[in-house]
């Protein structure tokens, strides 16, 4: 699949609370002039805020089902009771027209996509926010939650957060520091874009 690539993929992986979706929405406000993006499709329910293709495709168990038979997805995982999955169309149609693809990832999904798609073809950039209790604070404050659901939270940062080495560049992102934080995602951004125009 690699071969069809003239693109360049841009892969963000970060723990829960990270400060992921705020810096992806900064992305798409200043820089949707030179990146694409490509979206997940899940089964579960949607956030307030959260629209449909946009933040991810949001499916019933019984149409991503059908999709996995199909063949639709490059990969796909079950966490918490849900259904997440990488389209082939959102990502291979992107790359192979020449562009740059920025999408979000947790670490399975970098390891499966890593080995379809060339490492020379992609960027893997960790968003970085400190410690667990820095992370479990931002995710309390963004939404009841269950100390069960906490937990599964915990278990999967503990895991995620040794995936740093998996990444090419590591972005801190600490409170207090977003602004820092988005000029330097954006001029890693940029830095990719100019090396496929």
């Amino acid at each position: 699949m690699a071969d069809s690539i003239s693109g360049h993929l841009i892969l963000i992986m970060a723990p829960s609370g990270s400060g992921k979706g705020t810096l992806v929405r900064y992305v798409r406000e200043e820089l949707s002039d030179i990146v694409s993006f490509a979206t997940s499709c899940t089964t579960r329910t949607p956030r307030p805020g959260e629209k449909d293709g946009e933040t991810y495709f949001f499916k019933t168990r019984e149409e991503f089902e059908n999709l996995i038979e199909a063949g639709a997805f490059l990969e796909w995982e079950e966490y918490s009771g849900n259904l997440y999955g990488t389209l082939k169309d959102e990502l291979l149609t992107p790359l192979g027209e020449g562009k740059l693809v920025l999408y979000e990832l947790d670490v399975r999904g970098v390891q499966s996509l890593s080995e379809i798609i060339s490492r020379e073809d992609m960027t893997i950039i960790y968003l970085d926010a400190g410690g667990w209790d820095v992370l479990e604070r931002r995710i309390r404050g963004r939404a009841p939650i269950t100390d069960e659901e906490l937990a599964k939270r915990k278990e999967r940062y503990e895991h995620e957060s040794q995936a740093k080495d998996m990444a090419d560049v590591i972005i801190p992102n600490p409170d207090g520091k977003l602004e820092e934080t988005k000029q330097k995602l954006a001029e890693v951004i940029k830095a990719e874009y100019n090396k496929i125009v």
